[in-house]
């Protein structure tokens, strides 16, 4: 019986002792290695915000670390891209050589831009293209019932590309003209974002498997599968390419306008949207990129001597320079950030930003500071109406420092919640594609933009910017000074972990 309690004791001093190692001295243990291995691996771009939740919750929070810190894809994926990007350069160079194509590689535009095009070429791989056409297509509906009508037009094949596509009353639009241009013999693919479409994928697939449409998802997710990428690494691109002629791309996803979410719908909110309809030698890039994305999820490479319905010669459908940058973790460098800093950083005379969700990077708010202080007349435009706690308290932490700086910054009257993400820089430069202006963007999600070098381009988006303006009430820096405590707090706290939203 001794010997028994003994054996007790030293079992219980044993619980004891790795009691207090583990609640006592672990979290001690976990902080300190924070402060070493977070900086050196984030490089301090986002230590301070993981350093954070490392402190106040140290094993949770280095969990987190663990399966969320990397901001990159994996090594496969990663080396996916580095060969399609050699695949592509080697495709841009053998265009170049060839002497009846010269007048697409001929860009005219201001000398202070052509920094801006170099650094985009490097950045994206992708050259500027003279020759192009661009139509502005803000009404919801109307974008979607014009993809189908592209759609039925389609004689070779049809890649749609979406975060989000649903089989509602909106998307639908767009599966049944995929299914009718399937039935008639067009080669159709279909990619489409798994955990983005999630709520959505059932119905959605059902048909376009029954309806013989090639699909994939993208950055798949299951565990039991074997298909194991970053849950938070997601594929946020909206592409439609139509026989290599025409092309789509913007904010919109093939679905109800009010996404189908129960909250939007309770409050009467609706999204709104900005869609560009691209035809000329340009549309060819939104196909590389697509095929680059449909190459990480098949590893079947869409080349021409393949498939020969690939086939698109270059032709003239406009005026226009034009260039598509893709960007996201499968890159070494956040590519759509650098540009955007650059563009701010050229404009003389006016800068104007439309996003449904700002969390800028350090160096992007700083540049717009500069710009407005130098003369140059900032605006941003954004939602009076909030869809995502954490991001616009995080978002609306930015606007005293805008503000101070000379900022105009407007926002647009409820129910709306706008979902456009474009620039305008001067009278020269147009950007538009899927990029919100939040860290999440600039990181985590694959993302395509068009940049337009064209007064004409400019004009037509600055028709739209008006119409949100006439729409908008401007932020005054008296009155948002004047909130209440308890809002700055809260907004302070999302700031912290803004590199994480």
């Amino acid at each position: 019986m001794e010997a028994l309690t003994d054996l007790w004791q030293w079992l219980w001093n044993w619980i004891a002792w790795l009691a207090v190692v583990f609640f006592g001295f672990m979290p001690f243990l976990l902080r300190i290695l924070a402060l070493v291995a977070i900086p050196e691996q984030q490089k301090n771009r986002y230590a301070h915000s993981w350093l954070l939740l490392v402190f106040f919750f140290p094993t949770i929070g280095w969990l987190l670390y663990l399966l969320l810190g990397s901001p990159k894809l994996n090594a496969q994926r990663r080396a996916q891209q580095q060969y399609m990007d050699e695949v592509i350069a080697a495709r841009v160079k053998e265009v170049e050589q060839r002497p009846e194509l010269a007048a697409y590689f001929a860009p005219k535009f201001p000398d202070h831009y052509a920094g801006v095009v170099r650094l985009n070429e490097k950045l994206g791989g992708l050259p500027t293209f003279g020759g192009n056409h661009i139509e502005l297509l803000p009404d919801y509906m109307g974008a979607l019932r014009r993809i189908a009508e592209r759609i039925d037009g389609a004689q070779r094949y049809v890649h749609v590309q979406y975060f989000m596509f649903a089989d509602d009353e909106s998307g639908s639009l767009v599966v049944d003209a995929l299914l009718r241009a399937q039935a008639r013999g067009v080669k159709t693919r279909v990619l489409v974002d798994h955990i983005g479409n999630f709520s959505f994928n059932r119905p959605l697939i059902k048909r376009l498997t029954e309806g013989g449409v090639e699909w994939r998802y993208m950055l798949p997710f299951s565990l039991f599968q074997r298909q194991w990428n970053r849950p938070d690494l997601r594929n946020h691109r909206k592409i439609v390419v139509i026989d290599g002629e025409v092309g789509f791309t913007g904010s919109q996803n093939a679905i109800n306008d009010t996404y189908n979410q129960r909250s939007t719908i309770k409050q009467g909110i609706y999204y709104e949207e900005v869609v560009a309809e691209i035809s000329g030698p340009v549309v060819l890039q939104l196909q590389a990129v697509f095929a680059t994305d449909w190459f990480a999820e098949t590893g079947v490479l869409l080349s021409s001597s393949d498939f020969p319905e690939l086939t698109s010669p270059l032709y003239m459908a406009g005026e226009m320079l034009a260039q598509v940058s893709p960007s996201g973790p499968g890159h070494e460098t956040a590519n759509n950030l650098k540009l955007f800093i650059a563009l701010v950083h050229e404009a003389r005379e006016q800068v104007a930003i439309i996003t449904p969700y700002f969390v800028p990077d350090s160096p992007l708010l700083t540049a717009m500071q500069i710009a407005a202080q130098r003369g140059v007349k900032v605006t941003l435009i954004v939602s009076g109406v909030a869809d995502q706690f954490l991001v616009s308290r995080a978002q609306w932490s930015y606007y005293e420092d805008l503000l101070m700086a000379g900022v105009e910054i407007r926002e647009v009257d409820p129910p709306v919640i706008l979902h456009a993400k474009n620039m305008t820089i001067d009278d020269s430069i147009v950007v538009i594609g899927s990029s919100n202006m939040d860290m999440r963007s600039f990181e985590l999600n694959l993302e395509v933009t068009t940049i337009w070098y064209s007064a004409d381009a400019v004009a037509k988006m600055r028709v739209i910017e008006a119409s949100y303006i006439a729409r908008s009430k401007p932020v005054s820096l008296e009155e948002w000074r004047q909130r209440p405590f308890g809002r700055r707090f809260v907004e302070n706290i999302a700031r912290l972990f803004a590199s994480l939203v």
